[in-house]
């Protein structure tokens, strides 16, 4: 089965929702709401390309996904519906502009536009700053194309703009999501 335009992925783990957390030998439920985003799966496997698709995603990879993929909402009459990727089973259809970056196997790329990255930790050097993360500020950790054709590397020193930062689990590390053109200032490494 392959479609003209999407791309066809399963969940990683099999799960729509990333709400089971396991301490020793007992699993924890940390989120009973189907409304949380925040305890969406994120991580969706390629079954299949589009058919007309020659880039650099192969079946088996996998991709960053936006967390409205897999979840499921409650319809007018109260009834439990899939979003619109539902195709059946556990597969969805994928469009493009819904996921962010994908792991070949060796490492994360990242996709068009979009760049994750590493809030800066408040170390206590500020003692106004009631945040665990220095507001607006970051280093690049995932870089993508058009910021390495202008010279930002990975590991430099950021400044993004206001209400940027879209949150994301990967690989254990809290990194915020964003385009190009929320970063405002380059510091260096």
């Amino acid at each position: 089965m392959k479609s003209p335009f999407y791309f066809i992925v399963e969940p990683v783990g099999g799960r729509r929702y990333d709400n089971v957390k396991k301490i020793g030998d007992i699993d924890f439920i940390t989120s009973t709401s189907q409304e949380d985003h925040k305890a969406s799966n994120r991580y969706a496997k390629v079954i299949e390309c589009p058919s007309g698709y020659n880039g650099d995603i192969a079946p088996g990879d996998i991709l960053v996904v936006h967390h409205n993929v897999f979840k499921i909402y409650y319809d007018m009459q109260g009834k439990e519906r899939s979003g619109f990727s539902f195709l059946k089973d556990n597969t969805f259809f994928l469009e493009q502009n819904q996921f962010y970056m994908y792991h070949d196997g060796d490492k994360w790329n990242t996709v068009g536009d979009y760049c994750f990255v590493s809030p800066i930790e408040n170390n206590g050097d500020d003692m106004f700053l009631m945040s665990k993360y220095h507001p607006l500020i970051g280093k690049l950790k995932h870089n993508n194309k058009k910021l390495e054709d202008i010279g930002v590397c990975e590991g430099d020193t950021i400044s993004f703009t206001p209400h940027s930062e879209y949150e994301f689990n990967v690989d254990g590390e809290l990194l915020y999501r964003m385009k190009v053109n929320d970063i405002a200032v380059v510091y260096g490494s």
